[in-house]
C-alpha cells in the first residue's frame, strides 16, 4: 500500500450529516400492509445483489415515508444488507425516484464526499477482505446478522479522493461493459422468443396474408418478400381452435423427446450446471463447472433444460445448451427436465416453447406432489397440445433464432471475461498493490480504457 494511504473506519467517512449511517425502520413502524402500489420504492433483500439497486419494489406512500424520514436513502447512498444475506451492498442509483425507504433488514450509509466517493467504498465493501470481515464480526446469535456499531467501527483502507475515483472509475468502466453485454444477450434472446410468439402462436404473418395486408412481392416486418411462400393465406378449425391451413395438431411427446438418454460414466468429470445458476432470464447460465458425474439429469448441446420443482419452475428457471465442447456430454441437477425437438424442429423451439406463458402455466398446472415440493412429470409435459408448423417455417425460424441466440450467448462469455478481470483487479487496486495508471495501460492494451 503507498505510503499515501491510511486506514479509517466507516464513521470516518460518512457525511457530517444527522442520520449519515443509520438501519432500517423498528418492526412495528412498517409492515405489509403499509405497502402500496405507487409512491416511495421500499429497498429489501431481494433488490440488491447487484452494483445498483433495482426492482421490481413494493413502495409506501409518501405520507408514510415522511413519517420514517430517518430511514430515507437517497441517490448516491450505500445500502447493507444487516440480518439476511450477510454481505450483499448496493449503491443507490439516480433514476425517477428522488428517495427510498430502507427496510428493517437493510443499513444506509451516506458518504461525506469531501472525504470518500460512493463508488469507491462499494467496490471495496464487496472485495473478498471486506466481505471476510463482515463475516467474521457477524452476530451469531439467532438469524446471522450485523449492526450500525459494526458497521461504524469497520476499518478501510483510504487512499486520497482523486485515487478513489480514478480506482472508482477503472472497475465501473468494466462494469459497465459487463452489464452491456448482458442487456445485449438478453435483448436478443427476447427477440427470438418475440419471433415465435408472432409465427407460432399470435400467426401474425398468416394474419396478414388473410387480411391482404401482405402481398407477394412485399415485405412484412422485415420478412423480405421470398418467405411469402412460407405461409399459408388462410386458417381452418382445430381442437385449439383457428390454426393455420395445412398446419397440424399434436402433443408434445410427438415432436420433441423428453429426458432423452445420454451416456456419462459414474466419476467422469464433465460440466456441471446447478438450479442455482440455472437463469431465470435470457438463455445462458451463469456458471458451468467441472464436477465429477454422480447422478443428475445429463445434456448436450441444442438441449433445453428447465426445472420442473417448484418454485424454480414458477421463477422461470430454464435454460438453452449452447456452451459445451463439441460432442462433450453436461450434467445438473436430477430437478431438471431436458427437452431435444426431433428433426425437422430446431432446437431453438423447444427453448423458446419453454420460456411461453401458456407452456409455463400448463406446466405449473400439472405439479403433484406435497407442498412445497411439487414436481411437474415429465408424462404430463408430453401432453402438451401443440400447433406444428410446416417444416419450411420451423427452418426458417430456426435459422434466425440460431443467429440471435449465438450472438447472445458470446455477449454473455465477453461479460465473463471481463468479470474474472475486474475480479484480478479489485483486489489489487483496492489494496494499492496495483496504481492505477499500471491498471489504465492493462486495460489499454485490451482495447478497454
Amino acid at each position: 500500500m503507498g505510503g499515501e494511504w491510511k486506514y479509517v473506519t466507516v464513521n470516518d467517512v460518512a457525511a457530517p450529516t444527522r442520520n449519515a449511517i443509520v438501519g432500517g425502520p423498528f418492526g412495528s413502524d412498517l409492515v405489509s400492509r403499509d405497502y402500496t402500489a405507487t409512491g416511495v420504492p421500499v429497498i429489501r433483500g431481494q433488490n440488491m445483489g447487484a452494483r445498483w439497486i433495482s426492482g421490481p419494489f413494493v413502495f409506501v406512500s409518501e405520507i408514510k415515508s415522511q413519517s420514517l424520514a430517518a430511514n430515507l436513502a437517497c441517490p448516491g447512498d450505500i445500502v447493507f444488507t444487516q440480518r439476511g444475506t450477510l454481505g450483499q451492498v448496493s449503491l443507490v442509483p439516480e433514476s425517477s425516484y428522488r428517495s427510498y425507504l430502507i427496510s428493517q433488514s437493510q443499513m444506509k450509509l451516506t458518504v461525506n464526499p469531501a472525504v470518500a466517493d460512493p463508488l469507491f467504498i462499494y467496490y471495496l465493501f464487496i472485495s473478498d477482505e471486506q466481505q471476510n470481515y463482515i463475516r467474521q464480526h457477524a452476530i451469531q446469535t439467532g438469524v446471522p446478522h450485523t449492526n450500525l456499531g459494526i458497521l461504524r467501527s469497520t476499518p478501510i483502507p483510504l487512499p486520497p479522493l482523486d485515487e478513489q475515483r480514478a480506482i472508482a472509475h477503472i472497475l465501473g468502466t468494466l462494469d459497465d461493459k459487463i452489464e452491456l453485454n448482458r442487456r445485449m444477450s438478453q435483448t436478443l434472446e427476447e427477440m427470438a422468443r418475440a419471433l415465435f410468439q408472432s409465427w407460432f402462436v399470435d400467426f401474425d404473418p398468416v394474419h396478414a396474408k388473410a387480411e391482404g395486408r401482405w402481398k407477394k412481392g412485399q415485405t412484412l416486418a422485415g420478412m423480405p418478400p421470398e418467405m411469402w411462400d412460407l405461409w399459408p393465406d388462410s386458417f381452418e378449425e382445430s381442437e385449439l381452435g383457428p390454426i393455420p391451413k395445412g398446419w397440424s395438431v399434436g402433443r408434445l411427446g410427438d415432436c420433441i423427446d423428453l429426458n432423452p438418454t445420454r451416456s456419462l460414466r459414474k466419476g467422469e468429470v464433465a460440466p456441471y450446471l446447478d438450479m442455482a445458476n440455472m437463469p431465470t432470464q435470457g438463455h445462458t447460465p451463469d456458471d458451468v463447472v467441472p464436477r465429477a458425474f454422480g447422478s443428475g439429469m445429463k445434456f448436450v448441446n441444442g438441449d433445453t433444460l428447465m426445472a420442473r420443482i417448484t418454485p424454480c419452475l414458477e421463477n422461470g428457471k430454464t435454460a438453452f445448451v449452447d456452451f459445451l465442447n463439441e460432442g462433450q456430454v453436461g450434467w445438473g441437477s436430477t430437478e431438471y427436465i431436458v427437452l431435444r425437438p426431433r428433426m425437422p424442429m430446431p432446437a431453438e423451439f423447444a427453448y423458446c416453447l419453454a420460456r411461453s406463458s401458456s407452456f409455463r402455466d400448463f406446466a405449473i398446472q400439472s405439479m403433484t406432489g406435497s407442498s412445497g415440493r411439487q414436481r411437474v412429470p415429465s408424462e404430463a409435459l408430453s401432453k402438451y397440445p401443440l400447433v406444428i408448423p410446416r417444416s419450411d417455417g420451423l427452418g426458417l425460424f430456426g435459422k434466425y433464432a440460431r443467429v440471435l441466440l449465438e450472438r447472445g450467448s458470446k455477449a454473455v462469455v465477453e461479460a465473463r471475461k471481463l468479470s474474472n478481470l475486474r475480479d484480478t483487479l479489485l483486489p489489487k487496486l483496492i489494496s494499492g498493490e496495483l496504481r492505477v495508471k499500471d491498471a489504465d495501460k492493462f486495460l489499454f492494451k485490451r482495447g478497454i480504457a
